[in-house]
């Protein structure tokens, strides 16, 4: 099948799908026209990669476990090296959401100490013109 249909039947436009080839995540063949041509398998292929990247890997790491993959959603065999390399990736996870969670209370914290001072303005205003800049 021609890119155009196994865009049709998974969703996922030609552009995305040519990024998937470039990433050595899907596979195409080229015919005497020089159309890429995907066999069957693709369809499935195309399925696992969405559902792995919407579990917030890299292509990279989809990359390394696409191979272990069976089955649409989709499940991961026992390969060697899986899990640590899951595990690895989780850890990363588990690390930026630290730091977003850390970045999340001291603005919180700002808006805060803002809101308790909420009497006061800034610049604090001293009867000068504003406009006029200090020599």
């Amino acid at each position: 099948m021609r890119i155009g249909e196994l865009s049709r039947r998974t969703g996922v436009n030609a552009h995305q799908l040519r990024y998937y080839e470039a990433q050595g995540l899907l596979e195409a063949d080229r015919g005497t026209n020089g159309y890429r041509e995907y066999d069957e398998n693709a369809v499935l292929r195309v399925k696992q990669i969405r559902h792995l990247l919407g579990a917030g890997l890299s292509s990279e790491d989809i990359a390394y476990l696409l191979p272990c993959a069976v089955g649409e959603a989709p499940e991961l065999l026992g390969c060697p090296d899986l899990l640590a390399a899951m595990r690895s990736r989780l850890r990363r996870l588990d690390d930026q959401m630290a730091a977003l969670a850390r970045s999340r209370n001291a603005l919180a914290d700002y808006i805060d100490a803002a809101e308790s001072m909420s009497d006061r303005t800034y610049p604090p205003f001293d009867g000068a013109d504003p406009e006029r800049v200090p020599a």
